[in-house]
């Protein structure tokens, strides 16, 4: 199968990862980027970027170029109006609308999932990569509201009774290596399969509750606990039906949280069957940590002994927290008519003395956004403050919520003042 790169001049920032079959597993860009090695295969680098898959597109043109071109656009639209609703939790109608330039600025590529050409008809199904610094702004959160810690990912394959991580590649293994993760809260470590990585990550590994030998592999891979990710693949036949079963398992304790079947018509659909497992299984990882089950076990923290200091130490740091003062985190509502006025009102913000950070938890654009606030201070210095640098300030429990303020006009018909002063007749 033969791959190409495609890019447009005006759409200079968008580059194409391969259509349909090198997703399946078919060979093509995608598998030779992440094969890195005759045993590990290196994982997908997407820790600056969101993705959003599976936009389907269906437009007409004068011409098979121009149909592509309007439905990556369609794409583009599509993708952040389902990547703004699943940021902050509310409808995709309730996204606001961005031109297409301003989409050109953060869409980092398009994946092609799938795609059907015509002369003047472009049908497909197509991923969405966001860069993550010029989108965070806009999403109205920065980053994902929960997070988890760094966890080790190990992908077991039971196939025809044998367990295997590392020690050979698999289509789990690719799956997981093909996998963007960049949108997910779970903060995944997922090893390259290189060096030692088979003999200390095995399956055998993987049932052993010695907090020891743990303590050491999660310290060297710089991870707080470890996850594992374990299919079993039962074949009906040679060229039959394949069935899966996956396990999403958690710590030491192997705890299991959650299990799931998948089916495949034929080993042809084994690759695409993979690739919805790693969803749905990191969809049962981010679920559990939801709930808050997928916890880091802390037995597995190594506890340092503290540091004995001299009575002269002990002296200079009491005196120092003495005269360190606390900054108390208040809300700011703020009027953004749109993300100029966003942007400019967290530089202002930024710049009040005594002000220690401003993060915007909240975003909407023509309303009130919500920004976190850090300030050394009461809450009544800090409106004092605002409303010195020009801001109408009003103030609530522990909130403030501000705007612009306009010179006070005078009364009409306001009579003159006396002139001479309050002795004058």
């Amino acid at each position: 199968m033969t791959s190409a790169v495609r890019s447009l001049p005006h759409l200079n920032r968008i580059w194409i990862a391969l259509a349909g079959a090198a997703l399946l597993g078919a060979g093509g860009v995608v598998i030779a980027q992440i094969e890195g090695s005759d045993r590990g295969i290196a994982p997908i680098d997407s820790s600056s970027s969101y993705e959003v898959g599976g936009v389907t597109v269906d437009v007409s043109a004068r011409d098979a170029e121009s149909a592509r071109t309007a439905g990556w656009r369609v794409a583009q639209r599509k993708g952040w109006a389902l990547l703004w609703s699943r940021t902050n939790a509310q409808p995709v109608s309730a996204a606001p609308g961005l031109s297409d330039s301003t989409l050109d600025s953060i869409v980092a590529g398009i994946v092609v999932e799938d795609e059907q050409i015509g002369p003047k008809r472009y049908i497909a199904r197509l991923g969405v990569l966001f860069d993550r610094a010029r989108t965070g702004q806009l999403l109205g959160a920065h980053g994902q509201g929960l997070r988890s810690p760094p966890l080790l990912l190990i992908p077991v394959m039971w196939s025809g009774g044998t367990a295997t991580s590392f020690e050979t590649r698999t289509e789990w293994q690719r799956a997981w290596a093909r996998f963007r993760p960049g949108g997910s809260p779970i903060d995944y470590v997922r090893p390259t399969g290189t060096g030692s990585d088979p003999l200390l990550l095995n399956e055998a590994q993987t049932g052993r509750p010695g907090r020891g030998w743990w303590r050491m592999i999660l310290d060297q891979f710089g991870a707080a606990d470890v996850i594992v990710a374990e299919v079993a693949v039962e074949r009906s036949w040679p060229g039959g039906p394949v069935l899966a079963r996956f396990t999403a398992r958690h710590g030491p304790d192997d705890s299991i949280l959650d299990r799931f079947t998948l089916r495949a018509p034929n080993g042809d659909g084994l690759s695409a069957l993979m690739d919805e497992g790693v969803r749905r299984m990191d969809a049962s990882f981010s679920q559990a940590l939801r709930d808050g089950r997928l916890r880091p076990d802390p037995s597995l923290v190594i506890e340092e002994e503290p540091e004995e200091l001299s009575d002269d130490a002990f002296a200079a740091e009491t005196m120092a927290d003495d005269m360190a003062v606390t900054a108390i985190a208040y809300n700011v509502q703020v009027e953004t008519a749109d993300a100029a006025a966003l942007t400019a009102a967290e530089g202002a913000l930024r710049g009040v003395p005594g002000v220690r950070g401003v993060e915007t938890t909240s975003m909407a654009l023509g309303g009130l956004s919500v920004m976190r606030v850090n300030y050394e201070g009461e809450i009544s210095g800090l409106k004092i403050a605002l409303q010195a640098r020009g801001w109408r300030v009003e103030e609530g429990p522990g909130t403030l919520r501000i705007r612009r303020g306009a010179p006070a006009a005078p009364p009409p018909n306001a009579a003159p003042a006396p002139a001479g002063g309050p002795d004058a007749r």
